[in-house]
């Protein structure tokens, strides 16, 4: 039974909707490390260690590579902890600006190939429409 607070990987992966496998190379590559471990070494992890998987789930089809997640998690790490001097903060907004940057052309990128996707499918409807047509 997992500690008060804590949840197993199995409830992490149903409220994340990734794999054991996925969550666990996460933690392999230090990107989210369990929070704790139980007496029978099972990893344990928190609601915060929810949050930053997906943030992390939200960052891969904008097919940001291991290392910029790795760095804005630390961006945001940094930026979260109170002992981070105020230089220290502004340049670390100054980087979250440009990943808001990096994310909003990804985004823009991605809306072109959907409406791409869309006029494609909407050719082939027409072509199926007048192939089906009685002559």
């Amino acid at each position: 039974m997992p500690e008060p607070g804590h949840m197993q990987i199995g409830e992490v992966a149903e409220r994340t909707g990734l794999s054991l496998r996925t969550i666990r190379y996460y933690g392999e590559v230090g990107l989210v490390e369990p929070s704790a471990r139980s007496r029978g070494g099972f990893r344990l992890y928190t609601q915060e260690d929810v949050d930053r998987l997906n943030l992390i789930k939200r960052m891969k089809p904008l097919e940001f590579s291991l290392e910029e997640t790795r760095e804005l998690l630390e961006t945001l790490d940094r930026l979260g902890a109170a002992h981070t001097p105020a230089p220290d903060r502004d340049a670390l907004s100054e980087r979250l600006d440009s990943f808001e940057a990096a994310i909003a052309a990804r985004c823009q990128a991605l809306r072109g190939q959907l409406a791409m996707a869309e006029e494609f499918a909407g050719r082939l409807r027409e072509q199926r429409a007048r192939a089906d047509a009685p002559t």
